[in-house]
């Protein structure tokens, strides 16, 4: 397939009018505003956890699920969303898609009980799934190619600015008013994008011929084979993965019903997900770096806050205040990110991107115990540099020499491997940071035992000082006491493997990159360049 006749339907056969573009920059406005609150909507309870699980009567280990029933059903709807965009048109797919969103998020609100705000969340999630990869879509069929930089460098800030906002925004509504309110906030915000969609949003007409021989076996394969995953990259790390029957048993489950899922999607003749988008090597290498440049995402979001809630105790406004560095970087480095990509061949902004938020999070393998705002500010802003670029470049990359009719259903795809390789970067520098940390304090354990010097002497030097504090058993104070550095001692040494583990994944990313042929907006010519 050559570029020429790739590019040929993508391109529109003339300049877009002043009237069009207002009308496409309006609706495709509307779209990206109820993306940034359905992206929004995972991260912005994670400060408020505490005061949902008072307000619900949840026990400590049902309100982790207030998340977790969010996520799992959503990864079935991002690629299901493709067909149905193909099925009955984008307007139609995303309108309903909202209103349903608006719908739950009322009664999520309005929750008396943890099973039912779990029932919700999950239906939230579900339905309210199909807001995300539409807009991709959007982005690489309905504009012509030389906006199609800026739709990306758009949808690159909402997926990175939701994120990281989000935990901010829930602690200070929560604060202000009440957590109730982290999901009614969705209803007037939710209403500007049904009427903006509904005015401006008509950018395609279905295909209700695709009902006939719809995939349900397919369907439920799909479904068991990703909610099954998605279950056990979310729930692994706090049950010691395969020690757990559950995870061990899903995780069978997910493998075959993996393997059963592409067979079906390679051999039936109308197929919920089209596979052969992997044939092309760019979408493929762009899928893999877009999984990697999630999970620089999301575990940069995840570590930070962890860390200066674990280590600092900060509460959830400080923390918010310290990520604003990462929020801002993102956002000013996004139009210089398009600009660069436009320009030149996207492979080099990919491969700097990388090695700028592989380098960012390097930057905090030594972290202390000290680190605060300023220490965090350049590994944020470094990270939020390098990931900014790396995504708006790994856009282009992968779709830029997809033919038309595979972008729909390739945008569910893109969306689906983000969140996957969030969710395994989070699962994994979960499971490091509880392991290193146990690791870390074994061995400060085992030298005390084996008369460490300077360990007995810290040891003789608290036990004299709770003795002049007049507390009845120093020595049983001061190995509480020193037990409880070495445990804070141990966590910070185990989130600087962590910052690490993510620098090193970067790194290897950017290597990948250059793999990749050149783009098709690598060459001046105005094919399907831009």
């Amino acid at each position: 397939m050559t570029d020429a006749a790739i590019a040929a339907p993508a391109a529109p056969a003339k300049t877009l009018s002043q009237a069009d573009w207002t009308k496409l920059f309006l609706g495709f406005g509307a779209m990206v505003i109820g993306q940034f609150m359905a992206i929004l909507d995972i991260q912005i309870v994670a400060a408020s956890l505490p005061q949902i699980q008072a307000g619900v009567g949840a026990s400590a280990d049902q309100v982790s699920w207030i998340q977790t029933a969010y996520l799992i059903p959503e990864v079935v709807m991002i690629p299901l969303s493709g067909y149905l965009s193909r099925l009955w048109g984008t307007q139609k797919v995303y309108l309903a898609s909202c209103t349903g969103f608006i719908i739950m998020s009322v009664l999520t609100g309005l929750s008396s009980s943890i099973d039912m705000m779990i029932i919700t969340r999950a239906l939230q999630g579900f339905i309210g799934g199909a807001m995300i990869p539409t807009v991709f879509a959007v982005a690489f069929t309905a504009f012509p190619p030389e906006r199609r930089i800026t739709a990306s460098v758009i949808m690159g800030l909402i997926v990175t600015l939701a994120p990281t906002v989000g935990p901010t925004l829930g602690g200070h509504l929560t604060e202000w008013l009440s957590w109730r309110w982290l999901f009614f906030i969705n209803v007037p915000t939710g209403l500007i994008v049904l009427f903006g969609v509904a005015r401006w949003g008509k950018f395609d007409e279905g295909d209700p011929s695709l009902s006939k021989g719809f995939d349900w076996l397919g369907l439920a394969v799909m479904a068991t084979f990703l909610m099954s995953l998605q279950f056990v990259l979310e729930e692994g790390a706090k049950n010691s993965w395969f020690q757990d029957d559950i995870i061990l048993g899903l995780a069978v489950l997910a493998a075959v019903t993996g393997v059963v899922f592409v067979w079906r999607s390679l051999t039936y003749k109308n197929p919920i997900v089209e596979l052969r988008a992997f044939s092309n090597r760019n979408f493929s290498i762009g899928l893999l770096m877009t999984a990697v440049s999630g999970a620089s995402l999301f575990g940069g979001t995840f570590l930070l806050p962890q860390f200066l809630g674990r280590v600092r105790h900060y509460s959830a406004s400080e923390v918010g205040t310290t990520m604003v560095i990462s929020g801002l970087s993102m956002f000013i480095t996004g139009p210089i990110a398009g600009r660069l990509v436009r320009k030149t061949d996207p492979r080099l902004p990919m491969f700097i991107g990388f090695l700028l938020a592989g380098w960012g999070m390097y930057m905090a393998h030594g972290v202390t115990k000290d680190w605060g705002f300023w220490e965090f500010a350049g590994v944020q802003a470094c990270r939020g540099v390098g990931v900014m670029i790396a995504m708006i470049a790994t856009q282009q990359i992968t779709m830029s020499t997809l033919p038309p009719h595979m972008i729909k259903n390739a945008s569910g795809l893109v969306n689906l491997s983000r969140n996957t390789g969030g969710a395994m970067g989070l699962a994994l520098l979960a499971t490091s940071i509880t392991q290193q940390t146990a690791l870390y304090y074994n061995d400060m354990t085992s030298r005390l035992q084996t008369g460490n010097v300077e360990a007995q002497g810290m040891m003789a030097g608290l036990a004299a000082r709770m003795a002049q504090l007049g507390v009845s058993d120093p020595d049983g104070a001061a190995r509480k006491a020193f037990s409880g550095m070495m445990q804070q001692q141990a966590t910070v040494l185990a989130f600087g493997d962590s910052f690490t583990l993510l620098a090193i994944g970067c790194f290897i990313a950017a290597g990948i990159s250059l793999l990749a042929k050149p783009a098709a907006g690598a060459a001046p010519p105005p094919s399907d360049a831009h």
